[in-house]
């Protein structure tokens, strides 16, 4: 952590829109399976690079031989079809797109900010550079798409962020990844790589002063990152530093990186045998950041220090037309998710995946929209909102989180199978009255023991969760 102060705009927005869109949008596939830490969790990290259902990884997952993306792509597109092959397609394509649909969807859905991929894995850069590839050359979208959308996204009153994959530039070198270890030994070692990685993110920087800066992986082996940061901070004061910048010792020479192969083929050996919290998807944190930014993946506690959720509306960020529609979240599944990530003092990024001309399907706009009816609604308890100090852990079994918004607690309960919740942890004679946020109804308030109850009338919303305003000086029990 940077021990600075939170900066208010980004505890206060709650949600976010996360946008992947590049070459990789021209495929659009990657395998029907699990989301990645399960597939990770049950078979391991070779079976997930083989499989990973992550379309924007299409680069490294066409080159693993035999691998469901490979076996596509040859089908497809031909085996001398290449990555950079769908370049002139992407650029054609996304020439014409509507980008202000794209920040029209995130200020639907109740976002506060939109978050872009300016250069993804595959080394693609979505803006102008002027910064040449070190195997490349000029190696970036036709149309500056990050101007553009950043434009389009604070011209709706959004903030606008970028990510920026430094761990990994497939265009460089790296491929294929096969196994753990390949992921630790992909990451550029060379100076001249990290002088290019530096060199972008500043332009990024300069031009478009980000309020969001996103690392990925990590940052290649090199020491211009700390005054890179310091650079990020002059010019952006209330800027966002997510967790996915460390530089990782030990990576250069022949030695090592043999030792890292073998180390990696034993933990794959013994994997099933590991303990559950290793069997993660997790991301060394940088020395110096704002947020821990985990994936697809929510603590069960209320954490002390922010944190974000990065997650798709399915399983992928990109768009994977070959995804199974089951796989996709609902609106009232994403309305849950929010409640459950705000109760545990995280914000949500959500991501969609354009098509290469900038189109987001209608069954992954459809859960957004869902969740920006409900926030029209439900909103004051989630924007500017904090955990209450004196709930109790938000178990998920109890289906009621409890947050402070505008000076009054509020309890978020899910759709209740009756018509009586109990608010577990809140002393009965604390709370005066309470009220229905979405239609400004009165509730009963009783007693069941040592805990609140709430009797909701036989006609109420159809929502997923109701936010509930309590009256009174809420106390816990």
């Amino acid at each position: 952590m940077t021990g600075r102060p939170l900066p208010q705009w980004y505890d206060d927005a709650k949600l976010g829109v996360f946008v992947h869109w590049g070459p990789y949008s021209v495929p659009g596939w990657a395998p029907r399976t699990r989301d990645v830490q399960r597939l990770l969790h049950d078979e391991g990290p070779r079976a997930m690079l083989r499989a990973i259902p992550y379309a924007e990884w299409y680069r490294n997952s066409m080159a693993i031989p035999g691998s469901p993306t490979d076996l596509h792509h040859r089908a497809t597109f031909g085996a001398d079809f290449t990555y950079d092959d769908f370049i002139p397609v992407f650029d054609e394509a996304s020439a014409g797109a509507d980008v202000d649909a794209i920040a029209a969807l995130a200020e639907a859905a109740g976002a506060g900010y939109v978050v872009l991929t300016a250069k993804h894995a595959d080394g693609f850069a979505l803006w102008p550079s002027a910064v040449p590839h070190p195997t490349r050359g000029h190696y970036a979208a036709r149309r500056d798409l990050v101007g553009d959308v950043a434009a389009a996204v604070r011209a709706r009153g959004l903030r606008m962020g970028l990510y920026y994959c430094g761990g990994f530039d497939w265009a460089a070198g790296g491929l294929p990844m096969r196994r753990g270890a390949d992921m630790l030994l992909a990451i550029p070692t060379e100076p001249a790589h990290e002088r290019f990685a530096a060199a972008q993110v500043r332009d990024l920087i300069e031009r478009y002063a980000p309020s969001v800066l996103w690392g990925d992986v990590a940052w290649p082996v090199g020491d211009h990152l700390d005054a890179l940061v310091a650079e990020y901070r002059a010019a952006v004061p209330d800027g966002i530093l997510n967790d996915r910048w460390a530089v990782i010792p030990g990576l250069e020479g022949r030695f090592r990186r043999a030792l890292l192969t073998a180390g990696g083929r034993v933990v794959e050996a013994l994997w099933r045998r590991l303990p559950e919290e290793r069997r993660r998807l997790r991301f060394p944190p940088a020395r110096v950041h704002d947020i821990r930014t985990p994936e697809y993946e929510i603590p069960e506690e209320v954490r002390p220090d922010k944190w974000e959720l990065a997650r798709g509306v399915g399983n992928s960020f990109g768009l994977n037309r070959n995804e199974d529609p089951a796989a996709l979240l609902s609106a009232d599944d994403l309305v849950r998710l929010l409640c459950d990530v705000v109760a545990r003092n995280g914000n949500l990024l959500i991501g969609v995946g354009p098509d290469e001309h900038g189109r987001i399907p209608t069954d992954h706009e459809a859960p957004l929209r869902g969740l920006g009816a409900w926030m029209r609604a439900n909103g004051t308890a989630i924007r500017g909102s904090r955990p209450w100090s004196g709930a109790p852990a938000p178990a998920r079994s109890v289906g009621v989180r409890y947050m402070v918004a505008d000076g009054s607690v509020h309890a978020l309960v899910d759709s209740p199978p009756g018509p009586v919740v109990s608010l577990v942890g809140v002393r009965p004679d604390s709370v005066a009255g309470a009220t229905l946020l979405a239609t400004g109804q009165d509730l009963e308030v009783g007693s069941g023991g040592d805990a609140a109850v709430l009797r909701f009338p036989d006609r109420r919303p159809d929502e997923a969760v109701h936010a509930v305003r309590l009256r009174g000086e809420v106390r816990p029990a």
